[in-house]
């Protein structure tokens, strides 16, 4: 391909990008096929001369999208959002095509103090104190691993790289039993291991990790002779939303010296309204890292994550390695390669650029609040139809319920509102029961869209009774 086909293919792609996004509300939310029927459509070998691109965007479009599910679709209301506000998906498109690898700061300049000043910005549109700096992740399953290794590293003298595990005791980690399963894996990549991930039940309206059991914990971890090596809180848990009281946390952790990583992957964003961080984010300043994702709520394209480091010193001992290779000779620099796991870097914070000038921040806050309130109004909606349940009321955005019937009875109703294809749930567990979940925060949904939950769960229930 030439570049000037390059530039006739990339208008053709862009038109037909935007009529895709004008016209989701007419395609089924979650992908219909059934497993292997995109994969029996697909040669079992590749071509050994090259076709045409109006072939293979053909076949893109017969074989590929129907097997999509449509992240971007408004009536989203599954999982947590990734979504993807035009001009985050036209900064896309301008890294792509640049194509840099921004590892080092003499790789590509211009990406490490755009990202250097994004971090910053987002520092103040959170109401983070002034001192905390950050690093631009792809996830915040990346961040949070981080942080683990920090953790680990800290408590062993940073001596775990050089010297391995073995000897250094049980290293153990405290947590909400709310917390993502991202914190089990990291523990369990940290070499720290899952018997020593200590879960502490989540108690009140916001099903907070109590701050007196948490304490009594790790009293009892250090006369058995176990290491403390740090404390993980979250703001917005992924299953129902859970928060914790950060200030209380903080200070326990803080009375034994322990490292804190607080997970506010999804909830964060909400923290650019002031009165959010009223209610969820006293006590923030206290973290020594602290993550959220501009890629769910904010609208950033996927991914961007956001981990904010009260100092970067101890993750830079725990994860900086500069062979002679890597070097940058003259003035001093940051390197945010030296920040993360990954050697590669993207330009991520272009998106973010992009999408904070583009709206502004009172546009995005506005949008955060008319999904709060969309949200209750839902909850009140579906409270109200008969032999419903509330399972947990709404933690900014995010609410659960129960129909009729027993734990079955969830999960039918939960695939038939998914095969029906207007809308798009999912199901979880708490308190041992199986419960349906609904999230509001796609970029682009409505009033309308939002309410349309009750009326689709109504009829399917009824259809399916």
């Amino acid at each position: 391909m030439n570049w000037d086909d390059f530039a006739g293919w990339s208008k053709h792609i862009a038109d037909w990008g935007a009529q895709y996004h004008k016209t989701l509300r007419d395609r089924p939310v979650r992908a219909q096929t059934k497993p292997g029927e995109v994969a029996a459509q697909l040669p079992d070998a590749p071509p050994s001369q090259p076709e045409d691109m109006g072939d293979i965007l053909r076949d893109f479009e017969d074989i590929v999208m129907p097997g999509m599910t449509h992240w971007q679709h408004p009536r989203f209301f599954a999982y947590f959002p990734a979504n993807a506000a035009p001009p985050s998906m036209l900064a896309e498109q301008l890294v792509n095509t640049v194509a840099a690898q921004c590892m080092l700061w003499q790789t590509s300049p211009a990406a490490t103090e755009v990202e250097g000043r994004m971090v910053d910005w987002m520092r103040q549109a959170l109401g983070l104190a002034d001192g905390f700096t950050g690093v631009i992740q792809d996830s915040a399953s990346s961040a949070t691993l981080s942080a683990v290794l920090t953790m680990r590293e800290r408590a062993t003298g940073y001596t775990g790289n050089r010297e391995g595990l073995t000897g250094k005791g049980a290293l153990r980690i405290y947590c909400s039993d709310q917390v993502h399963s991202s914190i089990d894996r990291a523990c369990w990549v940290a070499g720290i291991g899952q018997a020593n991930l200590v879960k502490i039940e989540g108690q009140g309206p916001r099903f907070a990790m109590d701050a007196d059991a948490l304490d009594a914990t790790i009293r009892a971890d250090v006369a058995a002779g176990h290491t403390p090596a740090g404390v993980i809180a979250i703001t917005g848990g992924t299953g129902v939303g859970a928060c914790d009281d950060l200030g209380a946390v903080a200070q326990v952790a803080k009375a034994y010296d322990l490292y804190t990583h607080l997970d506010a992957a999804w909830a964060g964003s909400a923290m650019i309204c002031p009165e959010y961080r009223e209610i969820f984010w006293k006590g923030v300043d206290a973290y020594d890292s602290i993550v959220f994702n501009p890629h769910k709520w904010l609208g950033a394209q996927f991914d961007c994550t956001i981990q904010f480091l009260r100092d970067a010193t101890p993750q830079l001992n725990t994860l900086k390695i500069e062979p002679e290779y890597l070097k940058t000779s003259g003035d001093a620099v940051t390197n945010y390669s030296e920040w993360t796991i990954p050697l590669g870097r993207r330009f991520r914070a272009l998106k973010l650029w992009f999408l904070i000038r583009s709206y502004g921040l009172e546009a995005l806050q506005t949008r955060i609040r008319n999904h709060v309130a969309w949200a209750e109004e839902l909850c009140d909606a579906i409270r109200a139809m008969d032999g419903f349940e509330i399972t947990t009321d709404p933690i900014l955005s995010l609410f659960s319920f129960r129909c009729p019937g027993d734990d079955a009875m969830q999960q039918h109703l939960v695939d038939a509102i998914n095969d029906d294809g207007r809308i798009y749930l999912t199901q979880g567990v708490f308190a041992g029961r199986k419960i349906i979940r609904v999230q509001v925060g796609q970029f682009d949904t409505t009033r309308d869209d939002v309410m349309a939950v009750a009326t689709v769960v109504q009829e399917v229930w009824e259809a399916i009774t």
